[in-house]
């Protein structure tokens, strides 16, 4: 949705992702139209969703193989 920012892209996700637990607002697939009938589950198509969100993952491939996966939790004292 916002182009590839090369050595920011890590960074600007994650932080989406933190905002995704903090919000719980799904970030939308965009451009996703004739889904395969046989896909069992909701793919977020094209519009953002309201949704309880406890814990979440962050996935960064980057070129020469640098790749990390971080994952977030919200704080529960």
């Amino acid at each position: 949705m916002i182009g590839h920012c090369l050595g920011a892209a890590g960074g600007l996700e994650a932080i989406a992702t933190i905002k995704a637990i903090t919000t719980g607002w799904l970030h939308p697939t965009i451009n996703q139209f004739n889904l395969e009938p046989s896909v069992g589950f909701d793919t977020v198509a094209n519009k953002k969703q309201q949704h309880e969100i406890n814990i979440a993952i962050s996935n960064s491939f980057g070129f020469g193989g640098h790749n990390s996966v971080v994952a977030f939790s919200a704080f529960k004292p």
